[in-house]
C-alpha cells in the first residue's frame, strides 16, 4: 500500500469532527475557518468561529457591517488584519459573485486576502476540486514521508510543488480527501515536535524514518516570541478599542501600555493597517 492509501484509511477512522468539515458549513464556513486557522490553533478558533457563523451565516451578512465589527468579533485570535481581509473578501463575494463563494481557484485567488493556499483549500474542501493544498502540516508530511527530511524549506519551492502535484490522485474527490487526510496526519501525528511515529499509519513507508530520522540541517527554526513585543502592545491597545462601542479618549487608550515609545509605534502601525482610526478630538476607535 502507498502512503496515500494508508493515510486515507487512517483519516476515515481518526478524523476530528470539526464544524467546518460538516456539510452544513458550506463554502463560506470553510473560507472563514481557513482565515481563522492561519497561525492559530483549533482550540482557540472554535468558539470564535461558531459565534462568527451564528452572527454572519453568509458573506453578505458580514459585508453589510463595518470592518470594525469584524475586528471586534475577531477577539483575541491574533493577527487581526485577517479580520479586515475576511471582511473585504466577503464584500467582494457579495459584489462579484452574488453572495456565493466561488468554486474556481482563479476566482478565489482574486478575492482580497486569499493566497494560493487558501484558494486551493476552499476549492478542495468545499467543492471537492483537485488541487495541491500546501499548508505547514501537509508540507511536513511530504518532507518526511517522501523527501526524507525532518522539515520542509521555509517557503514552497518549485520542486516541492511539483512533488505535491505528482502525488495527487486523479479522481478529484479522492485528491480532496488526500489533502484533508495529510493535513490531519501532520496536525495530530507527524507534528513538528515529538512526532508520534509509533502511531503513524505510514511509518513503514516513511523515508525520514527509514533514514533514521536525521536532524534538520537547514537554517535554524526560530519560534515567535510575544511577551513584551510590539505585537503584544498592539493587542493591548486593540483590546481597549474592541471593548468600547464609542471613540476612546487618547489618555484612556494610552493607559493600556506603559512604554511610551513602544505604544507610539504600535498605535501608528494600527492606524497604518486600518485597524484603528483617529477621530475628532484626539479620540480613537475601530474602523
Amino acid at each position: 500500500m502507498s502512503v496515500i492509501e494508508v493515510t486515507l484509511g487512517w483519516y476515515a477512522e481518526h478524523r476530528r469532527d470539526l464544524p467546518w468539515r460538516r456539510p452544513e458549513a458550506g463554502a463560506w464556513g470553510v473560507l472563514v475557518s481557513e482565515f481563522m486557522l492561519q497561525q492559530t490553533p483549533v482550540n482557540r478558533v472554535l468558539p470564535v468561529y461558531q459565534a462568527w457563523l451564528e452572527r454572519w451565516p453568509k458573506p453578505g451578512d458580514l459585508a453589510a457591517e463595518s470592518s470594525g465589527e469584524a475586528v471586534r468579533a475577531w477577539g483575541r485570535l491574533g493577527y487581526p488584519r485577517r479580520a479586515l481581509r475576511l471582511h473585504a473578501a466577503a464584500a467582494a463575494i457579495a459584489e462579484r459573485h452574488g453572495g456565493v463563494v466561488p468554486a474556481e481557484y482563479e476566482e478565489l485567488r482574486a478575492l482580497p486576502g486569499v493566497g494560493d493556499y487558501t484558494a486551493a483549500a476552499v476549492a478542495s474542501f468545499a467543492y471537492g476540486r483537485r488541487h495541491a493544498v500546501l499548508d505547514t502540516n501537509v508540507r511536513r508530511v511530504l518532507a518526511r514521508a517522501y523527501s526524507g527530511e525532518q522539515y520542509p524549506a521555509t517557503s514552497v519551492s518549485a520542486a516541492e510543488r511539483a512533488l505535491a502535484v505528482s502525488l495527487l490522485p486523479e479522481e478529484p474527490s479522492r485528491a480532496a480527501a488526500w489533502a484533508a487526510a495529510s493535513m490531519e496526519l501532520g496536525a495530530l501525528i507527524c507534528t513538528a515536535k515529538n512526532p508520534r511515529c509509533a502511531a503513524c499509519p505510514a511509518a513503514e513507508l516513511c523515508a525520514w524514518r527509514k533514514a533514521g530520522r536525521p536532524e534538520h540541517t537547514g537554517p535554524a527554526r526560530k519560534g515567535q516570541s510575544y511577551a513584551g513585543t510590539d505585537r503584544q502592545c498592539r493587542g493591548a491597545l486593540l483590546a481597549v478599542l474592541r471593548q468600547a462601542h464609542a471613540p476612546v479618549e487618547a489618555d484612556v487608550l494610552f493607559a493600556a501600555w506603559a512604554d511610551e515609545a513602544q505604544r507610539g509605534r504600535a498605535l501608528r502601525s494600527l492606524l497604518e493597517d486600518g485597524l484603528a482610526v483617529r477621530t475628532a478630538g484626539n479620540q480613537y476607535s475601530l474602523p
